[in-house]
C-alpha cells in the first residue's frame, strides 16, 4: 500500500529542559523521515524557548499539568480540541503514562498511529538520544510509510542559534562589558530549589560554594583575561551568591542569574570558551551546541544522562549508581579536567 497524505507526524514528550533538548534527534530524524515539520504536545515553561532552537517544530501544543483532573484544566481542555481538530497521522508517544494516554483517547488518536518504544527496548540501558533513534525510525502503519533516512546523523541533539540573536548577544554583551573570553558555570539546577528552597548539601547534585571558587580561581590563573559567568535561573541567585563571595568578591566572577533567558543562554553557548556544570539541561544545550563541556554527576549514571554533542565533553562522577553526589568529586579533579578541555 502506498503512503497516503495525513497530519503532520505528532510527538508527545513532557520533561525537563535537557529532555527538550535531547528530543531533538528524534524530532529532526521524525520530520526528514515524513519530509515536513512535526508538531509537538509537551509541558513546561522552558520549552517553547528550547524548541524555537530546533527549526523542524512546526505546531508546539503545552499542557500545564497531566495530573491535574480534566475539568480543572484548561489546557488539557484545549489540548483535546486541538488533537481532533489536526487529523489522524503518526503520532510518536515518549510518555506512555496513564494520563497522556487518557488525554490522547480523548483527543481522538487512533491506537493503530502510535509508535512507542518496546518493552525491551525501555529494559535496555541506553542514552535518551539512543532511545529516539530507535523510536523514529519506525512508522505506525503502512498508510503512513515515510522515507527511510539513515538514523545516524542524527544521533547527535542539534540546536540552532539566529543571527538575530547573536546580534543582541553581541550588544548585551558590549553593555555588560564581558566582551572578553568567557567561561560558563551552572552549579544548580531545577530540583535544586524546588518551591524556592535551598536544598544544598541536601541534594545529590551539590558541590559546595568554596569548590566552584576554587574552579573558578584555576580559570582565571590560566585565562587572566577571561570572565567566568555564574549560569542559572532567577530562583538560583542566591546559590549564585554564595559563589561569588566565595571566590573573594573578584570582579571577573559574575552572578547573572537574573539576566539569562534561554536565547541569551543559548547565544551565550554557542560563543563561550567552555562550560562547567552539574547534570542538568544547560549542559545539554552546551553539548548540542558544541561548547566544551566538563559535567559532574551526582546519583545519574552518566552511561543513561551524559550529554552528548559535536564538542570535547568530560563526564566527572556518577560511578556508583544511585549513591554517588557530586559533593565526591575533588576540586583537584575538576580542575585537571578543566585544563585538558581547554
Amino acid at each position: 500500500m502506498s503512503a497516503q497524505p495525513h497530519a503532520p507526524p505528532l510527538v508527545v514528550r513532557c520533561g525537563a529542559m535537557g529532555d527538550m533538548v535531547m528530543l531533538a534527534t528524534l524530532i529532526r530524524l521524525v520530520a526528514a523521515r515524513h519530509n515536513g515539520v512535526v508538531d509537538v504536545v509537551s509541558s513546561g515553561g522552558w520549552t517553547p524557548g528550547v524548541l524555537a532552537h530546533v527549526p523542524q517544530v512546526g505546531h508546539l501544543q503545552l499542557v500545564t499539568s497531566r495530573k491535574t483532573p480534566y475539568l480543572l484544566c484548561p489546557s488539557q481542555w484545549e489540548l483535546v480540541r486541538w488533537l481532533k481538530q489536526r487529523g489522524r497521522g503518526p503520532v510518536y508517544l515518549c510518555d506512555p503514562d496513564r494520563e497522556m494516554r487518557r488525554l490522547l483517547e480523548r483527543g481522538g488518536v487512533h491506537p493503530d498511529d502510535l509508535v512507542e518504544r518496546t518493552p525491551e527496548e525501555m529494559a535496555t540501558p541506553m542514552l535518551w538520544p539512543d532511545r529516539w533513534l530507535q523510536l523514529g525510525v519506525r512508522d505506525p502503519a503502512q498508510r503512513y510509510a515515510g522515507h527511510d533516512p539513515d538514523p545516524a546523523p542524527f544521533r547527535l541533539p542539534r540546536l540552532e542559534v539566529t543571527g538575530e540573536a547573536r546580534a543582541q548577544l553581541a550588544q548585551w554583551r558590549k553593555e555588560q562589558d564581558l566582551e572578553a573570553p568567557l567561561v560558563l558555570f551552572q552549579p544548580g539546577n531545577k530540583r535544586t530549589h524546588k518551591r524556592g528552597k535551598r536544598m544544598t548539601a541536601d541534594h545529590p547534585k551539590h558541590w559546595p560554594a568554596e569548590h566552584w571558587a576554587a574552579v573558578a580561581h584555576a580559570v582565571l590563573e590560566d585565562m587572566p583575561e577571561a570572565r567566568v559567568i555564574l549560569c542559572g535561573s532567577p530562583a538560583e541567585h542566591e546559590v549564585l551568591e554564595d559563589i561569588r563571595q566565595a571566590a573573594g568578591g573578584d570582579p571577573r566572577v559574575r552572578n547573572l542569574a537574573n539576566d539569562l533567558p534561554i536565547p541569551r543562554l543559548f547565544a551565550l553557548l554557542e560563543q563561550a570558551r567552555g562550560m562547567v556544570s552539574v547534570d542538568t539541561g544547560p549542559a545539554h544545550a552546551a553539548a548540542a551546541l558544541g561548547c566544551p563541556l566538563v559535567v559532574l554527576f551526582g546519583a545519574a549514571p552518566p552511561s543513561l544522562w551524559r550529554p552528548i554533542g559535536p564538542g570535547p565533553i568530560t563526564t566527572l562522577g556518577g560511578e556508583s549508581e544511585g549513591c554517588a553526589r557530586v559533593a565526591d568529586i575533588p576540586v583537584s579533579k575538576v580542575i585537571n579536567a578543566w585544563r585538558q578541555l581547554a
